[in-house]
């Protein structure tokens, strides 16, 4: 079973927003640790919002781009630890949420149900 595009919107906003918010929940103050989420919370709403999928705002961007930009920002997200050096600090929920936009990105669907629908 693939995980319909919609309900991976739904994920792409909600995760956009808590990736910026986490540095504060978590308080991991500045420095890579923070902006690492920062930059990959606001990429996602953005490209989220140039996406071909039921929550596009633009929908310029194909959907199989879009699940290649999410697994490249999960892959970036688990090794940014160790590639930024922050490794002894914090790297739990960097790695955690880096699995989690790979597995969406492997298990969601590449074609939008509006497209589904018009090809019916």
């Amino acid at each position: 079973m693939r995980l319909p595009t919609r309900t991976h919107g739904v994920l792409d906003y909600t995760v956009g927003v808590l990736l910026i918010a986490l540095p504060f929940i978590l308080r991991l103050g500045s420095g890579p640790q923070s902006w690492v989420f920062t930059a990959a919370g606001a990429a996602a709403l953005v490209y989220s919002a140039f996406t071909d999928y039921e929550l596009g705002v633009v929908r310029k961007l194909d959907m199989s781009v879009h699940l290649w930009l999410d697994g490249i920002s999960g892959v970036l997200l688990a090794v940014s630890p160790w590639l930024f050096g922050f490794d002894n600090e914090v790297w739990i929920p960097h790695v955690l949420l880096g699995a989690f936009e790979i597995a969406a990105a492997v298990i969601t669907d590449t074609v939008p149900g509006h497209e589904r629908r018009r090809a019916r």
